[in-house]
């Protein structure tokens, strides 16, 4: 029996999907346990692209089981949306996909808030999927479970009592039309029906496959410094993407974790708002962004892109306990003739020993770089470290050591067979 978290370690959009799909087909079941359809991980197989927001990576693969955890919220339109499409690409959903009891739904009044307040100005970049609200429902003990679908005066009583609340504050405050109860009330119903065949306890249902001997693959969404706790604060997501975070998202005890594995851009990218020391805003950014096709798979905003930060992966690796980790999109940095890492942060010329998660602080940042040459010569067809260049090899070599992490599998282009494993 093996239990592995896989954790993005950086901002979120490390290509977790890829990394999850290629390393599912060694798991039993994967589990998802947190975030919501603001994620996007994306696999590409053969000349087939498939974006995934809910379900886990691991349904590429047929004889995966996967699961949706009491952490994730659920868009019930975006589920119902990514069962259709995979469907409809070949992709067998029946008896595969298993669904927490007791995930919260994001109802449209979250969505509503969500766009409303990102327009206003405390506004911190989020996609407006309404997973926040979602999550401060849930948190205040009013928040809607799947298990309420069940009872139908329950789901109507509570429903009504949330509108209530949320209409007069649309009204008054907002100035927007009130939503209307009864056919909201009706649209989960029919979210219920066609959902009612995957619904299952899951903490049972995953330790009862823990003692049969069945390996599991749990998938974080975002990445850690995107962590409400651990992360960038208030710049960050509403649920926890660390390692923690798979244990309260899944049901799953901390002493049945065999091991964390980090996913690692690079370089670094980050989606929003929020301070990034790193950012370039220059023509290496502008190439880094075009060459790494760096649009978000939900959004399609662009991200803001720069170099590696190794002082921030220390400080990931110390919070997750990551052990190995999969460099992703290193094919992207063959176009530069030098590449900078970030070795650390100084404030007003004094170094600092640890990583500043306050907002004023790391706005304050400056990095400090170490420039290695780059190798100007194409690795998307390398399938071997041998045939790496001496400096992307040197490169590698830098960032681990300067990051306190071992590398397990390089990646050296979107596809699953663009993948070097050491």
């Amino acid at each position: 029996m093996s239990v592995t978290v896989i954790v993005g370690s950086q901002w979120g959009d490390e290509g977790k999907g890829k990394i999850v799909d290629i390393l599912s087909e060694r798991y039993d079941l994967v589990v998802r346990y947190q975030g919501g359809a603001n994620a996007g991980h994306t696999v590409e197989i053969g000349d087939k692209k498939f974006i995934l927001h809910l379900i886990p990576s691991g349904i590429l693969r047929e004889n995966v089981l996967c699961v949706i955890g009491n952490g994730v919220v659920i868009d019930p339109k975006a589920l119902l949306d990514e069962i259709s499409l995979l469907e409809g690409m070949g992709i067998n959903i029946k008896g595969r996909l298993f669904i927490s009891h007791n995930a919260h739904l994001i109802m449209p009044y979250h969505k509503l808030l969500d766009s409303l307040n990102e327009s206003g100005s405390s506004k911190i970049g989020t996609t407006g999927r309404g997973i926040g609200p979602c999550y401060i429902d849930k948190y205040a003990r009013k928040g809607i479970k799947i298990v309420d679908l069940l009872d139908k005066k329950v789901l109507e009583e509570k429903i009504k009592q949330n509108i209530a609340e949320n209409n007069n504050l649309l009204k008054k405050v907002y100035n927007e039309k009130e939503l209307d109860v009864n056919q909201i009330i009706k649209e989960y119903l029919e979210f219920d029906d066609a959902i009612d065949q995957y619904i299952t306890d899951v903490p049972l249902y995953l330790n009862s496959a823990m003692e049969e001997g069945k390996s599991i693959l749990l998938e974080g969404a975002q990445g850690a410094l995107l962590d409400v706790d651990f992360g960038t604060y208030p710049y960050v997501t509403s649920s926890s993407p660390t390692s923690g975070g798979a244990c309260t998202g899944s049901g799953i005890p901390p002493t049945k974790i065999s091991s964390v594995i980090g996913i690692v851009k690079a370089y670094t990218t980050r989606v929003g708002l929020g301070p990034f020391p790193t950012e370039l805003l220059d023509d290496d950014g502008e190439q880094l962004r075009k060459i790494g096709a760096e649009f978000g798979a939900t959004t399609g905003r662009p991200r803001r892109c720069g170099w590696f930060d190794a002082f921030l992966l220390n400080y990931s690796k110390m919070i997750n306990g990551i052990e190995r980790v999969a460099i992703t999109k290193l094919d992207v940095l063959s176009h530069f003739d030098n590449i900078k890492v970030c070795v650390g942060y100084e404030i007003n010329g004094k170094r600092l020993k640890s990583f500043p998660t306050n907002e004023n602080q790391m706005m304050q940042v400056t990095p400090i770089y170490e420039s290695l040459p780059g190798w100007k010569s194409e690795l998307s067809n390398l399938t071997s470290y041998d045939q790496l260049p001496s400096e992307a090899k040197d490169y590698l070599q830098f960032i681990s050591q300067q990051s306190g992490f071992e590398i397990s599998m390089i990646s050296v282009g979107p596809k699953r067979d663009q993948t070097i494993e050491l």
